[in-house]
């Protein structure tokens, strides 16, 4: 595996970051995950205007896309892959020990590795943790992750592949690292990003490529939900069988198949939507 590491290709036995990066010591530090296909990006643009604003609500400088984009491209080709996890992030770079940033810069790290499709459905459960929709981090896609590797965790240890989380007012948020879309009397529900979920880009794509609606939901709306499903990067559009102890039809109903077979259709007709 080639990685891009601080302006250059190395390989993956060689690519280094100090320990002192403040991605490492303290979390500080955002990142991008994008699906490739045949050594293509997809929406690479809304990444990359994401890690934007990312980098911004972190207080770290603009991150130079051109050389993300220059450094996403020297990746992709140096590892073809058919399937693939494009990971880009940005740091605080080297610091001292502690929260105070260094002077150095940041640091950027492209690297891709290989990806398998995913399942049409899957099984999910919500946790006791919650998201805090008043937090500095709030919407921001950040490498503090954590609380979402020790939800995921459990999620596992259920049979489960997404553990999803209520804010800290009893609404239904978002999985660990996906977004949750619900239908009522027929109708597509999403939250809406005030409720602190990511400002996901499939998501984003499937409300307006499905036309769902934004809505404040409470976590007991997946109680009787007539069918949920599930939109991230490598997801695409997964439909929910089963939450906690409920079961749904084993296969995606009728609005999720049709969203499925719409992002389907639109992904594949435009890279860069």
């Amino acid at each position: 595996m080639w990685m891009w590491v601080n302006g250059e290709l190395r390989d993956a036995a060689d690519a280094r970051v100090s320990v002192l990066d403040h991605g490492l010591t303290v979390g500080d530090g955002i990142f991008e995950t994008v699906r490739t296909t045949g050594s293509r990006p997809f929406a690479l643009t809304r990444h990359l205007d994401r890690l934007t604003r990312s980098a911004r609500g972190l207080g770290l400088p603009d991150p130079d896309l051109d050389e993300v984009r220059r450094a996403c491209a020297a990746v992709i080709e140096a590892n073809p892959v058919e399937l693939g996890r494009l990971r880009i992030t940005y740091t605080g770079g080297l610091s001292p020990l502690g929260s105070d940033r260094g002077n150095d810069g940041p640091s950027l790290v492209v690297a891709l590795g290989e990806a398998t499709r995913r399942p049409d459905t899957t099984a999910v459960i919500t946790v006791p943790w919650t998201r805090n929709e008043r937090g500095a981090l709030a919407g921001l896609k950040t490498t503090s992750y954590a609380e979402n590797v020790v939800a995921l965790a459990r999620a596992h240890a259920q049979g489960a592949s997404e553990a999803l989380f209520a804010n800290t007012v009893g609404q239904l948020c978002e999985g660990t690292g996906s977004n949750v879309f619900v239908v009522l009397d027929g109708q597509l529900h999403t939250p809406p990003v005030a409720s602190g979920c990511l400002a996901g880009i499939t998501r984003a794509l499937a409300v307006e490529w499905c036309g769902a609606l934004e809505t404040e939901l409470h976590l007991d709306v997946l109680e009787h939900a007539e069918e949920i499903f599930l939109t991230s990067t490598l997801r695409d559009v997964q439909a929910v069988h089963r939450v906690d102890g409920r079961e749904l039809p084993g296969g995606p109903g009728p609005v999720t198949a049709k969203a499925m077979r719409v992002f389907e259709e639109r992904a594949g007709n435009d890279l860069d939507p």
